[in-house]
Formats: structure tokens, sequence, C-alpha cells
């Protein structure tokens, strides 16, 4: 909820941002006259109104570049998506990242299948592990399928010690092999 207040703040600042170097352009290049300018900086400091508006908007956005600057300088904790788990000794960060590597490394370990890509998603039971793979053609689908979901989901539990709820594979195409001469009688 945070982050979609700050993006929304974001992109309200680089609006009035936008508009003021907008402002100033044009009076950098001439395009408003020096005696135009004159009259607005007069009406600022005519009409009370102006003045208490502009002095809100400026204290607005004196608060919304110092919640930039803060958020700038902090540290995101939550850089790198990671399964949290607490033992007698200590806590225990895996990266969803080791996890999908260990996925794909039980993977490649199967016969007849090629380009392989994994995509890992955290659940409260355990994990959800998508392998999409190019297969050779030359074995058995769901025989193949069912190894690698076999595989997958025993090496990362016996490596990470995380529950596998889920192992899907998607094939996503057959390697074409060889190439075909024509025969000339």
């Amino acid at each position: 909820m945070v982050k979609v207040v700050d993006k929304l703040l974001l992109f309200l600042y680089s609006i009035v941002i936008g508009c003021v170097s907008v402002f100033l352009l044009s009076i950098g290049f001439g395009w408003i006259s020096s005696d135009l300018l004159n009259e607005l900086v007069g009406d600022i400091y005519r009409v009370d109104s102006i003045q208490i508006t502009l002095a809100v908007t400026g204290v607005i956005l004196f608060i919304l570049s110092l919640r930039f600057f803060i958020v700038s300088l902090q540290r995101g904790s939550a850089s790198a998506p990671s399964i949290d788990q607490r033992t007698d000794f200590g806590d225990i960060r895996i990266s969803l990242e080791t996890i999908e590597n260990l996925a794909l490394k039980a993977a490649s370990r199967q016969r007849g299948v090629k380009d392989l890509r994994a995509r890992i998603r955290a659940t409260d039971a355990g994990l959800d592990i998508v392998i999409r793979a190019v297969v050779d053609g030359e074995s058995s689908i769901p025989v193949l399928t069912e190894e690698i979901q076999r595989s997958v989901k025993e090496h990362v539990e016996d490596i990470a010690g995380i529950p596998v709820t889920n192992v899907a594979v998607y094939v996503a195409n057959i390697i074409q092999t060889g190439t075909f001469k024509s025969r000339v009688e």
C-alpha cells in the first residue's frame, strides 16, 4: 500500500516539477514578457489567497521532497525476494533465485530436455514451481515430465529443506534434430 501511495505522490510531484520547469523555460527564452511577469508577481503580493495557495504548495512540495529523499536513502530489505526460516541457531534466508537454480539443475539432469526456464512462487503451504522446457521429442513426454516433476521436487526439498507443493511442467516445443536430404533418382 505504501508503494502505491509513493508512486502516486511521485507522479504528482513530477507533474508539478514539469510545470515549474516549463514556466522557467518560458521565462528564460523570453516567451513570457517582463511586463506580464511583473504583473504576475504583483498579483502574488496583492492577493492573499494566492499567497496562501503558494505557501501551502511550497510546504507540500518540501514535504514530498523530504519523503523521496528519505526513501532514496533507505536500504531495500526486500530487494531480492527470499524465503525466510527461523532455526534454533538463527535466521536463514534463501533467495528465490537460488531455488530457481536448484530446480533448473534437477530438471537438466533428465535426458531429452534442452532449453529450461523456471519460475518460483512462494506460498504459505510451500513452493509452486513452473518449469518451461524444450524436449527432443525422442522419448515419451508424459514420462519425461513426470520424471522432471519428481526430480525437481525431491532435489529442492532435500537441498533447501522447503516443501514443494506443486511442480508444473510446460513443454514449449520439441527440438528439430537432423536435416532431411532430398533424394534424387
